[in-house]
């Protein structure tokens, strides 16, 4: 048996609260507030609480997903950013950059979402963005 716990930043939302995950043989199976943390000072929502399940939900995406022939179909990461890259190059040119919207996350981190817009405005050239914010 194998146990020991892991520090990592909470992926709920965009507050950067420290925790522990507790792991036993490869998988997680708890969680554990870091009381050193200056973010979250030993607390956690229920949502860090609980943040080991999704994990292992058998939802969870764990590659990216193409369509293809009208079916979503694994993709390796390099096709899958490819094929975006293609695609708002494509909508850009034909419809120009404000055809495009970003729609980033709270479950990034501020500095995530700092260059996810940057990329919108800088890269794309659009300020459609928008941030679901919701705790």
């Amino acid at each position: 048996m194998d146990y020991r716990t892991v520090l990592t930043t909470c992926t709920y939302c965009g507050c950067g609260c420290n925790l522990y995950l507790e792991v036993l043989d490869g998988e997680p199976i708890g969680t554990i507030p870091c009381k050193t943390s200056p973010v979250n000072q030993g607390k956690l929502c229920i949502k860090g609480w609980n943040v080991h399940e999704f994990i292992r939900n058998k939802n969870r995406l764990k590659k990216p997903l193409v369509k293809k022939d009208g079916e979503l179909v694994e993709v390796e990461w390099e096709e899958a950013i490819d094929y975006t890259a293609t695609r708002l190059r494509e909508i850009k040119e034909a419809n120009g950059p404000d055809s495009i919207g970003f729609l980033t996350s709270a479950r990034v981190t501020n500095e995530e979402n700092y260059l996810y817009q940057k990329f919108a405005r800088a890269g794309v050239g659009t300020n459609n963005v928008d941030h679901c914010a919701r705790l």
